[in-house]
């Protein structure tokens, strides 16, 4: 169970809720907040001066004074509007996250929205209701308004949603099965409930959990092909690593090293290694730098995802001495660059662990191995076509890169005329995870190959990884239907289960 109170979600918290279902409930302290905030708003409601947010327009519209008896419409009128997403629908844990997310800045009391409101919104995760959002509509700009306004048009018992069994329905009828009371929104509660980072902070956090894997299955397959290869590790070592003290290099670098101690393939070829190749290429030899740089970046970007939950956005913001104040926390910036970021140094992991398995393929390269893995080079082809996947994606990678957050296009009537783009930041670092996930996992399919083909015994905890793979994946051979190998291996990655064979023989930092 997760306490949602005034204080900050922490990324696993967000994690549970949003991928593995974890229940939520809404703190007492919270709950007396939220009532005491809203407070401040039914009397900034009745006054005769217009407030922003409370009896206005919004956007480029704020100068209109809205009536009594035209707020409510006022409030619907902004959800019903701004739910115009457009495309593919976005994946169910990224809405679970978004929704969380905003109900934790909901319950820092400073939104101004009725108890009823946060009530609703933990009852909607709680039973499973996810609102249908769609990949495009927000530019991460007055938050990622397009899409929490999906979520709120279900809050009020309008759109589609998706039940806790993924069947798509109209909102009231999920609400009404799952017991609950569509909103009727009240002043300002529009406004604080589309008006926020959450997607993008969501999708963050999200990817800071899965990059952490990756960064130790790098390491693992780094692992696999310096003995697949017959290097050498003695470049990891800590005296070596020290003179370059960046902290995720040290770590890179002891993981490799332990999880290829005692490996008799690597003792057989020690001798060989010292008269003939003095040094493995950099895709090997430099691969704690990048892996490392890769750790650094992610912490990085997890010191700044640590600071966007610790935040309460929207606009206005109603403060701790009561004052309605317009404010730009809904810019999304700060989470854009670390997002771009991210997905920079993961198409560069991507791009290093292409190489070693290229060298694999290569006759010139692979220190003795047939050339492509091929059981009968000629009439098979082994992993030629594995290494032309991995490069394609990788070639995508490279696109993904791009960063979204240098791009600004100008909104509403030029009010909003710098604007974030982290929303799309975040959706092209999703199918970057998908991508780096991919590449390793044909690294590592290629290495046990290669391993395998070398007939000699690796490291234990290589042993163990190879052993658990080839419950799914046969071992060499002729050649067979690939896809399905590579499919099954990414499966084994992306569940943890490989590393968690490694973790049983030789714990990784």
């Amino acid at each position: 169970m997760i306490t949602v109170s005034t204080g900050p979600l922490s990324i696993d918290d967000v994690v549970a809720v949003a991928r593995h279902d974890e229940p939520i409930r809404l703190s007492d302290e919270a709950r007396a907040g939220i009532a005491a905030t809203r407070q401040h708003i039914d009397k900034l409601a009745e006054q005769q001066e217009p407030v922003y947010g409370v009896s206005t327009g919004f956007g480029a519209l704020a100068r209109r004074h809205i009536p009594h008896e035209q707020r409510t419409q006022l409030q619907r009128s902004l959800v019903r509007s701004h739910a115009a997403g457009s495309g593919p629908e976005v994946e169910r844990e990224v809405i679970r996250a978004l929704m969380l997310l905003r109900l934790s800045t909901l319950a820092t009391g400073r939104t101004g929205v009725r108890v009823e409101v946060a009530d609703t919104y933990a009852a909607m995760l709680n039973a499973g209701i996810t609102p249908i959002v769609h990949e495009y509509g927000s530019l991460g700009c007055s938050g990622d308004l397009a899409p929490l306004s999906h979520c709120a048009l279900a809050l009020m018992g309008e759109g589609r949603v998706r039940d806790a069994q993924g069947r798509a329905m109209d909102a009231a009828e999920a609400l009404a099965a799952a017991d609950i009371e569509p909103l009727v929104l009240r002043e300002k509660e529009g406004l604080a409930l589309i008006n926020g980072t959450d997607g993008m902070l969501g999708q963050l956090c999200l990817a800071i959990v899965d990059l952490r894997q990756l960064a130790k299955t790098a390491d693992l397959a780094v692992a696999m092909s310096v003995q697949g290869l017959r290097g050498t590790t003695g470049v990891f070592e800590p005296h070596l690593q020290a003179l370059r003290p960046q902290p995720g290099q040290a770590v890179s670098a002891a993981n490799i090293l332990a999880l290829s101690q005692q490996s008799p393939l690597l003792d057989a070829a020690y001798e060989e290694f010292k008269t003939s190749h003095v040094q493995d290429a950099y895709s090997v030899r430099c691969s704690p730098q990048v892996t490392g740089g890769f750790r650094d970046t992610i912490d990085h970007a997890a010191r700044v995802a640590g600071y966007e939950l610790d935040s309460a956005v929207d606009n206005p913001v109603v403060t701790l001495d009561g004052e309605v104040r317009s404010n730009g926390n809904f810019h999304g910036a700060p989470v854009a660059y670390v997002l771009d970021f991210l997905a920079i140094v993961a198409a560069d992991v991507a791009s290093m662990s292409e190489r070693r398995t290229d060298r694999f393929l290569d006759p010139a390269r692979n220190r003795g191995l047939n050339p492509f893995l091929a059981d009968d080079p000629g009439v098979d082809s082994g992993h030629m076509i594995a290494q032309y996947t991995q490069a394609a994606i990788v070639s995508e990678m490279k696109r993904l890169a791009n960063p979204a957050s240098a791009d600004s296009i100008p909104s509403s009537a030029m009010q909003e005329d710098h604007v974030s783009m982290g929303w799309s930041a975040a959706r092209k670092l999703r199918k970057a995870v998908d991508g780096l996930r991919r590449v390793l996992a044909i690294e590592i399919l290629t290495a046990a190959r290669a391993i395998d083909m070398r007939e000699q015994q690796p490291s234990p905890a290589v042993a163990a990884v190879i052993a658990r793979l080839r419950d799914d994946v046969a071992g060499p051979g002729v050649d067979r239907f690939l896809s399905p190998e590579i499919e099954a291996t990414v499966q084994l990655v992306a569940d943890g289960t490989l590393l968690d064979v490694a973790n049983q023989v030789c714990p990784m930092q």
